[in-house]
């Protein structure tokens, strides 16, 4: 694996001709996606700014131009008029400010008096490499570009640690305020969510206070990207706890999960109704962001980066590395969210294929399943061996997915073995496969498993159990994967 130095990662991009060779090199990688967003060179990580904005769907997504690192981050910018459809539009925000020097880091968008409207936090460090972290600001211009607001909204505040960012920004029409999440750390390393409120998007921030979350007062070291919804009559919190090792999750210490409950604006607590909950069960999912104005009180669309920090996949070897997730639906049922793929991606199916056992670099399976255990080993070799293995244990309602058989193994000691475990029993699975990644939606939607794969040339083949009948069709290519800076 690559040694970077820190010069390396934090160079300045000056002109798309540093990377159109990059660009060109990795356009050949047999693991490039089809039908899912992924960065026009080296790294993708948290989506960005998603709203619904004039007819057009706007998202962001976290990038470093010059490989698979961690390093100066830009928001890379992509449409959509479906959620299936994605056109490159090039860089939305650079860091070029004092107070974003070494990053433009993650944020949201709202949709607000005919204005696209972004929040993101600065990443600023000076010359010892101490970090200061500022909420910012920007609107889309009429050129389809991002204008920065010349002076942040606020800065850190010295109580909590230098972890402060992920603005959330949302409208409560109750209280006629609008509200930003930051995800934080206080000083005794606990994770928490700071609440800002102001009557005016542009001006008048004030700290509320630390949102209180009923039995969650030590969860973690640190909340990334916290979301707050409404559903259905019920509001949703998701955020995604760091620095934990958490049930059922192997070695992992970042994860995303979701609680459902009551949120109070006056006294700024959430109420759960239950206990945290995954919000994906896969190797692969984090950063999850709940779209701005999506126009519907009993569903709102999320959509997540498929990889997790300080995770390694084979990828970084040809000097790129991640995507996003498909757009997905999002509801409550039975009090508990389901979600389910974007409504018309049906529309990419090419032709069915024979239920033969081989399987297209990207495509999609549907499955019925009988009752009893189950068997769904996919990436398998022609005689059937090794592969990614789904098994279900209809005595405890689980599916255990293990990927430890695939020819290219990664991030193994973080852990290859994980289960979906389901309220219900096993009667289908919806699966989407891209060339590097696979979605698991379990009894339409009930749970869901995230994971990167890279089978070789040799892993395209599946075998099933006889109490599970397949359908399989192609799916073209709705991703524009155009050299846009």
């Amino acid at each position: 694996m690559r040694e970077w130095t820190k010069e390396e990662r934090y160079r300045v991009l000056q002109s798309p001709e540093e990377i159109r060779g990059l660009f060109d090199k990795i356009s050949k990688s047999v693991y490039r996606q089809t039908y899912h967003v992924q960065p026009v060179t080296g790294l993708s990580s948290d989506p960005n700014g998603f709203a619904f904005h004039k007819g057009i769907w706007h998202l962001f997504y976290q990038w470093c131009p010059w490989g698979a690192v961690h390093g100066l981050k830009y928001w890379y910018h992509v449409t959509s008029k479906d959620l299936i459809h994605w056109k490159n539009e090039g860089i939305g925000l650079k860091p070029d400010c004092y107070y974003d020097n070494k990053g433009n880091h993650s944020g949201s968008a709202i949709s607000a008096d005919d204005e696209l409207y972004f929040f993101y936090t600065g990443n600023h460090r000076d010359e010892n490499w101490v970090r200061t972290p500022y909420t910012c600001a920007a609107k889309l211009g009429e050129d389809g570009k991002p204008v920065k607001f010349s002076r942040p909204l606020f800065g850190p505040r010295g109580d909590y640690s230098e972890h402060q960012r992920d603005p959330k920004v949302f409208y409560n029409a109750q209280k006629k305020m609008y509200y930003i999440f930051i995800g934080a750390q206080s000083l005794d390393k606990r994770g928490c969510v700071l609440v800002y409120q102001s009557e005016k998007l542009e001006e008048g921030w004030s700290f509320a206070g630390e949102l209180k979350v009923l039995g969650y007062e030590n969860f973690g070291g640190m909340w990334e990207c916290p979301c707050i919804e409404r559903i259905d009559g019920k509001d949703v919190l998701i955020f995604s706890p760091q620095y934990t090792k958490l049930p059922g999750r192997s070695e992992s210490t970042n994860h995303n999960v979701y609680l459902i409950g009551s949120m109070d604006y006056d006294t700024l607590t959430f109420t759960p109704e239950s206990d945290y909950r995954y919000l994906d069960f896969g190797f692969d999912f984090y950063a999850a962001q709940l779209a701005a104005n999506a126009g519907n009180q009993d569903k709102t669309i999320i959509i997540a980066w498929i990889g997790l920090p300080d995770n390694h996949y084979p990828t970084e070897e040809e000097d790129w590395e991640g995507s996003m997730t498909l757009p997905r639906e999002l509801r409550i049922r039975d009090g508990r969210l389901v979600q389910t793929p974007i409504t018309g991606i049906e529309s990419l199916r090419e032709q069915e294929l024979l239920a033969d056992g081989i399987l297209d670099a990207a495509c999609e399976m549907q499955v019925s399943v009988g009752d009893g255990d189950f068997d769904l080993n996919l990436f398998t070799t022609a005689d059937g061996n090794g592969g990614m293995t789904l098994h279900y244990d209809a005595k405890t309602k689980t599916c255990t997915v293990d990927r430890s058989k695939l020819a290219k193994r990664f991030n193994e000691s973080v852990g290859e073995v994980l289960d979906m475990p389901l309220e219900n029993k096993l009667t289908s699975l919806r699966i989407f496969i891209d060339h590097s990644s696979v979605e698991i939606f379990a009894n339409d939607g009930e749970a869901t498993f995230t994971s990167h794969v890279y089978p070789t040339e040799n892993e395209h083949n599946y075998t099933v159990s006889d109490n599970g009948a397949v359908k399989i069709w192609s799916l073209r290519a709705s991703v524009k994967d155009d050299f846009v800076i």
